[in-house]
């Protein structure tokens, strides 16, 4: 059995290969909190070996986050340095490449206004537009990973420490994160060629199908959601504009396209919590009219929710429609991680806000204004949740208006 440096070591080469499949000559951007140091030094030592012209980090720290949450005035929040957006920016344009590692406590703004945090997360997403656009039109090659922290395990294995001494709760959280990122394989990089065919058999028969509804039944939950004409199913991974293969995702489970905007009627449940900007979002539902969220409800993070809902116009409607079966590596580990990156890939799901242009067919060379004519949603945010179950039903509807079973108790049917 590999020793846990090893493992690490396997888990950097695979966000590198696989994830961001980095290429000779390319300037690496690592976005990582500061508690992630060791996994960011070997991820820059692996990329230098994989022939990275440059590797730039920019360190994040929760900590310092909150103290200007809590102590900052407002005016601050409403500021993003405008060198460091342009200086994302022109890294984006010279063809470089993302590398993303999260490490949160979900709990983390628990006791901080709603409305700082909005202002915050609004301002960011303003600045970095431009640069977003780079990562949601699938032009540069990025991938996200997870980092424990001692916070984030603690609320994913509450009683861990009391229940084995031995093994503390981040020791567990590393575990499960090695097992559904498939580093603990005997050849991680085969399983996830495996892994990536197997998705791309579901995308063959989704895009041949060419469904002009989904209709959604479960607990809570009865919507329809209209498909954008053309739209394109897409899985497992992406090719940027050089044509390089990458995987955004580590774990991956789910294939996904774009909704109509003004498509989507009816009432969805949340089947897990939310965890947005460090504040939970749980036991909530949305109902949809013509497209746009007319209602909503919410027992824990009502205001965050709202918040996020009034983000813009475009936060009012969905942007994404996830795939994703109960029987899974993540959902058969029968947690709650806590992390959307985990729990959207134990469960169907949706997402408010920003359409993805690569989710219609030439989507990625058209305009604005040509997008949002073909149905596509604009937004500052994207933002998912869950609302996949044991219990959840999906339909598919051809052009002719045949129903077809394409989920029955949470998996797949076809």
């Amino acid at each position: 059995m590999d020793s846990f440096p090893a493992k690490l070591e396997k888990y950097a080469e695979l966000a590198l290969t696989i994830g961001v499949n980095l290429q000779p000559g390319q300037t690496l951007i690592i976005n990582a909190p500061i508690t992630a140091a060791q996994l960011v030094r070997l991820a820059a030592q692996k990329a230098y070996e994989l022939g990275a012209k440059n590797v730039y980090v920019e360190w994040g720290d929760e900590l310092l986050s909150l103290i200007a949450y809590q102590y900052a005035p407002l005016e601050t929040l409403k500021e993003f340095p405008a060198w460091k957006a342009q200086g994302f920016q022109e890294m984006a344009k010279n063809g470089a490449a993302l590398l993303s590692i999260q490490a949160s406590n979900p709990d983390l703004l628990k006791d901080v206004d709603p409305e700082r945090v909005a202002v915050s997360n609004k301002t960011r997403a303003e600045a970095l537009e431009e640069f977003n656009q780079y990562v949601r039109n699938g032009i540069m090659n990025w991938a996200i990973v997870s980092h424990p922290t001692p916070e984030w395990a603690a609320k994913v294995f509450p009683d861990a420490d009391a229940a084995n001494p031995q093994e503390n709760a981040v020791d567990l959280l590393w575990d499960k994160i090695f097992s559904v990122t498939r580093t603990d394989q005997p050849d991680p990089i085969a399983a996830w060629q495996e892994h990536i065919a197997g998705l791309q058999e579901k995308l063959d028969v989704l895009n041949r199908k060419k469904y002009k509804q989904l209709h959604y039944r479960g607990p809570g939950t009865n919507l329809t959601v209209e498909l954008a004409d053309g739209h394109l199913w897409v899985g497992g991974g992406l090719r940027n504009k050089q044509g390089t293969f990458f995987v955004p995702n580590l774990p991956t489970e789910e294939v996904f396209t774009m909704p109509r905007k003004e498509g989507v009627n009816g009432t969805a449940r949340s089947t897990k919590p939310l965890n947005y900007g460090g504040n939970l979002i749980d036991n909530f539902t949305f109902t949809f009219e013509k497209g746009k969220i007319v209602s909503f409800t919410a027992d824990t993070g009502y205001e965050t929710l709202r918040k996020l809902i009034e983000t813009d116009e475009g936060a009012h409607y969905l942007g994404e429609v996830a795939l994703v079966p109960h029987y899974s590596p993540v959902s058969d580990t029968n947690l709650i991680f806590y992390n959307t990156l985990f729990d959207e890939n134990a469960s169907c799901h949706l997402a408010i806000g920003a359409a993805y242009p690569f989710n219609l067919q030439e989507g990625t060379m058209l305009t604005k204004d040509q997008l949002i004519e073909r149905g596509a949603n604009m937004s500052l945010m994207h933002v998912d949740f869950m609302i996949g179950s044991s219990e959840l039903d999906i339909d598919g509807v051809t052009a002719d208006g045949q129903r077809e079973p394409l989920f029955r108790k949470g998996n797949w049917a076809i």
